[in-house]
């Protein structure tokens, strides 16, 4: 009786409106057509990825992406000086002082094997620069290369290359390099390595749970090939676009993340119900026009509100956001295009083939299984008492959410970066010898010429200020002024790591104090505050001003989308609310694992305090668009239903629990890749993997299983 009235509700469904819409169209079409479907896919892929070749990535620059009064000062001062990074050679002895001749030895050997490197400028010596330790055990060498981060972090193995043979010629000391290139070429190799890790660990695990869900490795490996296809093409794509709007340095681990994991899930939907109309005795190409038309139908909306979402990080005024908002938007279109377009050509031309590789006895256990699943059960007991399961899910939902109200956030600096490289723990070591150099603030002065008399005087002054608030600004400041007069860096050692409580205060006295009484002793001069300390507010500070305007964003546009697909008020306010529970949720959980540290053993990791700055806003955007997966696609059944002729009681236990498996599947694909970057070495990509598996494992459960259906029987007929 069950199987004869869902397929009752699909034809109900597929010959009325969905059946004429851009889905049921392509899908028809790509089934039809199925050699040209194929090939224009395999051309598009190939052509996307031959692009990038001609124009790799753009990569955003730190001063591109740092925003505020920091960010246009950087810019500023990256016209008026040449760009160059600052590189430092650690020299340290357990037993030597650096006045003993064998130190001095070492010294000298370094800055002449450094004058011979290429790229290397203005190497300052330890002895005239005053750069000894403290205790006399450590010196410091600076220098220079010519270019941009990207530009230098690839031309700095000539110098690491004089300093490791520096330091093969004299073991008894340490001798090692650290600085603006080199960390960023840390940055980038173990951004590299993560992106390798995440690659070679996420694809044979969502296949073996797609294996699991399909009982076919033919029926698994379709909907995983679709989707790895469109996450390379994605990247290609964005090489050229980078030339355009320049990209930052994570946007492949992101699109690789939210990739694969939508392009599974819609393939997976897709694939589901073309084997559920099969099952229920239609030919391939009416099974596959009628998932087109329904399955189809969904991906297009849910593929809609994912890329809304996604969108609303264009609101942010930030550079970052903006390449992120880009990638993330490009590979959920890409995604849903594969979806409708070459997936019903590949499935028509499979056939029967798409449940080749049948694995042994798995079969058999899931046909046990179906009459008794673990969700018809609960949706049963839910439905029994719709009120109680609501309000126990709420309270257990708002208890997660508790701990987000102490929210704490921060630009990732040297902390995120992982300890296996070297750069990052010659750096730790500095850091220690030399405290003072633990964090710096850039004053920058713009004038028509900043060495005439006023100028040059106010900021004697303000470098006097500093040196008497010793408190606050510890060590010597230095002052460089640009080739045509124009500009003047005022570079002063601050209290702090840089992104903590004494460090904001020696920026408050900066901004509050020093500054403007520099500014009345020199009309006519423009001033900025750069550096880490200013980088972080700046960035905090311009996120908090657009939070209203992108969760707007958002929040309404979604609500029009839904409102709009399932012609009804309620059920976009419902799935609002039900979506900010499960965000709520994932942000209480990160608070605990990463701000408290409680995971620290299990994820290998060592807690800052804080969460990345833009990682509340990133996983809104993403876990509100991917939350939508389920919820449209869930509802787009028990729409079917109930146009079918059912009650929504009815309704939605025959959707849920028909969808209970197809869910459970996409949700623990998503889970397992996400799971796969929780066990990166990049932080904040750590943070990212924990959040978002987190929230679509609450999703898919306690708001799917239980909160959806409770609520939607307690609304009845109104929520129509």
């Amino acid at each position: 009786m069950q199987a004869k009235t869902s397929t009752q509700t699909t034809k109900t469904a597929s010959a009325g409106q969905p059946a004429t819409s851009f889905a049921a169209r392509a899908g028809r079409w790509s089934a039809q057509h199925r050699r040209a479907a194929i090939a224009g896919w395999l051309a598009f892929v190939v052509l996307a990825v031959a692009a990038s070749v001609f124009m790799p990535m753009n990569m955003l620059s730190a001063s591109q992406s740092a925003v505020g009064e920091s960010g246009a000062g950087a810019r500023a001062a990256d016209k008026a000086f040449p760009q160059t990074a600052r590189e430092t050679v650690l020299i340290q002895s357990t037993t030597l002082r650096a006045d003993a001749p064998a130190f001095k030895a070492a010294v000298a050997d370094v800055a002449s094997r450094l004058r011979g490197a290429q790229g290397v400028r203005s190497i300052e010596d330890p002895y005239e620069t005053h750069h000894v330790s403290a205790d006399g055990h450590s010196a410091l060498i600076g220098f220079e290369l010519r270019g941009n981060e990207m530009e230098t972090g690839m031309a700095v193995s000539a110098p690491r290359a004089a300093v490791a043979a520096a330091a093969a010629a004299h073991p008894a000391l340490k001798i090692a390099e650290t600085g603006d290139a080199s960390l960023y070429e840390a940055t980038q190799s173990a951004t590299d390595a993560d992106l390798q890790k995440a690659e070679v660990t996420s694809l044979p695990l969502t296949l073996i749970i797609l294996a699991l869900a399909f009982g076919a490795m033919v029926a698994a490996g379709v909907p995983l090939l679709l989707a790895f296809t469109g996450v390379i093409a994605t990247m290609g794509l964005v090489g050229p676009m980078s030339h355009l709007l320049p990209v930052d340095h994570t946007i492949n681990s992101v699109i690789l993340l939210v990739g694969l994991a939508v392009g599974v899930d819609y393939s997976l939907f897709y694939v589901r119900r073309v084997r559920e109309e099969r099952a229920a005795g239609r030919d391939t190409s009416a099974a596959i026009e009628a998932a087109a038309a329904t399955s189809g139908h969904a991906v297009v909306i849910s593929g809609l509100t994912v890329m809304i979402a996604m969108a609303g990080m264009y609101l942010t005024g930030s550079a970052t956001f903006t390449s992120l908002a880009t990638g993330t938007v490009l590979v959920v279109a890409v995604s849903v295009l594969g979806s409708v377009s070459v997936l019903p050509a590949v499935l028509s031309k499979l056939g029967d083939r798409i449940d080749r590789g049948r694995i042994p006895l798995l079969g058999r256990l899931q046909r046990k299984a179906a009459g008794r699943s673990i969700w018809s059960a609960i949706v049963d007991r839910v439905m029994r008492r719709p009120l109680l399961s609501a309000a126990a899910s709420v309270l257990v939902l708002l208890a997660l959410a508790i701990p987000a109200l102490s929210l704490h956030t921060t630009l990732p600096g040297t902390e995120a970066l992982p300890r296996t490289q070297d750069a990052v723990r010659t750096y730790d070591q500095l850091r220690i010898a030399f405290p003072e150099k633990n964090g710096t603030a850039t004053v920058i002065v713009r004038a028509n010429d900043v060495t005439a008399p006023r100028i040059r005087t106010a900021i004697t002054e303000l470098r006097s200020d500093a040196k008497r608030r010793a408190g606050l600004f510890p060590g010597m400041s230095t002052l460089e002024v640009s080739p045509d007069r124009s500009m003047a860096l005022v570079t002063i050692p601050v209290s702090g790591r840089g992104t903590d409580t004494e460090s904001n205060r020696a920026l408050d006295e900066l901004r509050g104090h020093l500054v403007p009484a520099m500014l009345r002793d020199a009309p006519g001069a423009q001033v900025w505050v750069d550096g880490l300390t200013a980088r972080n507010r700046d960035f905090t500070d311009n996120l908090s001003s657009h939070l209203p305007l992108v969760f707007g964003f958002v929040l309404f546009a979604a609500f029009l989308l839904l409102m709009t697909t399932f012609r009804s008020l309620v059920i976009p306010i419902k799935a609002i609310v039900l979506n900010l529970l499960s965000v709520g949720a994932a942000y209480g959980i990160l608070v605990m694992v990463f701000q408290k540290g409680w995971g620290e053993g299990l994820l290998g990791f060592k807690s800052d305090g804080a969460i990345a700055s833009w990682l509340p806003l990133f996983l809104f955007v993403i876990l509100f668009g991917l939350s939508m997966d389920y919820h449209v696609f869930i509802l787009s059944r028990v729409r079917e239903a109930y146009e079918g002729g059912m009650s929504t009681e009815n309704a939605v236990a025959h959707a849920i629990k028909n969808t209970a498996g197809v869910v459970t599947s996409a949700a623990l694909v998503m889970v397992g890749v996400f799971a796969t970057f929780a066990t990166l070495n990049d932080l904040p990509l750590k943070e990212m993997g924990v959040g978002l598996g987190a929230a679509v494992l609450i999703d898919a459960t306690i708001i799917r299983g239980i909160l959806l259906p409770a609520s939607m029987k307690l609304l009845g007929d109104w929520n129509w």
